[in-house]
């Protein structure tokens, strides 16, 4: 009788595939880790906004010296085509994060996992001798005989050529300096001042509008999908498995993307009852001081030195 008077979604034992211990470590379903990288994304938009705003070497450069040095020296990493001189960039860069006080394992982090992704991982295939050219430093397969396939050739012996290692390293060097290159400036200035500073560089008004609303509903679409997260996981008496978890991601998508476009087409409207017009003006862009001009006569002459290297 007892039984009878309890609801059926009490009595069910949790599936192991919510919460799950193995090795002492609770798994957490894929939905609670997903949602857990939307917050990460939320802090970290705030805490660069932290960074940027200490009084320590690199924040204190005017926005304009500090965009320039950025797209300069993205040029110049993407023309060295030698170990050398990227290490040193590199060197350059980590010198730099220093004495700006930046957390250097939250940053390097980062570098490091996009650079093997998008650097190593990806220029690899060209170290074997199937693709470059070379003498074989590091032998991996040995074939009974090279073959022939249309207008590739497999040869008997597989490995590693000394030019197609150097091509990997200087491409996974170039990839993590212009991700450090870019992290140090994002880091290091605030939105608005990065925005007033291409817009004094004589930016397109579209492409600052465009990045402006885009990095904006970023943090919106991120808090959003926490919020109705965990709206549902408070009127649920279990865990979701992954079957639903999926579903509500779909639904949850194609809620977002119909509330983006209507909301879209009433913040237009509402823009033009008010005079919008397709021009953008941004006022407080002052003189730049000696101790800016000091420091892009610095980064120009390390940078004709890198090139000259």
């Amino acid at each position: 009788m007892i039984d009878e008077k309890i609801p059926s979604f009490l009595l069910e034992t949790p599936s192991s595939e919510s919460f799950g211990r193995g090795r002492g470590k609770v798994r957490a379903p894929f939905l609670e880790r997903g949602i857990h990288h939307l917050a990460g994304l939320i802090r970290t938009g705030y805490a660069q906004w932290e960074t940027a705003s200490r009084n320590h070497f690199f924040q204190t450069i005017d926005a304009r010296i500090k965009v320039l040095f950025l797209l300069s020296y993205v040029i110049i990493v993407s023309l060295k085509k030698e170990i050398l001189p990227e290490a040193l960039i590199g060197i350059f860069i980590f010198i730099l994060m220093i004495i700006s006080r930046l957390n250097l394992l939250s940053f390097y982090k980062r570098v490091l996992f996009l650079g093997f992704v998008f650097g190593f991982l990806i220029a690899l295939p060209s170290a074997f001798n199937l693709f470059t050219g070379g003498e074989v430093v590091l032998p991996l397969l040995h074939l009974s005989r090279p073959y022939h396939f249309w207008i590739y050739r497999i040869p008997q012996e597989i490995g590693l050529t000394a030019g197609g290692v150097r091509g990997v390293l200087v491409l996974t060097l170039r990839v993590m300096n212009s991700l450090a290159l870019s992290f140090l400036v994002l880091y290091t200035t605030s939105f608005p001042e990065i925005i007033r500073a291409l817009k004094v560089l004589k930016a397109p008004d579209s492409l600052l509008m465009i990045i402006t609303l885009a990095y904006k509903y970023i943090f919106i679409f991120a808090k959003t999908a926490e919020e109705m997260h965990l709206a549902k996981k408070s009127r649920l008496a279990r865990q979701a498995n992954h079957a639903e978890g999926r579903r509500w991601i779909a639904g949850r998508l194609a809620f977002i993307f119909n509330k983006t476009l209507l909301r879209c087409e009433e913040i237009f409207r509402a823009m033009l009852s008010r005079g919008f017009s397709d021009r953008i003006k941004i006022y407080g862009a002052g003189k730049l001081r000696a101790r800016d001009g000091a420091m892009a006569l610095v980064f120009t002459v390390a940078g004709i030195l890198f090139l000259w290297m």
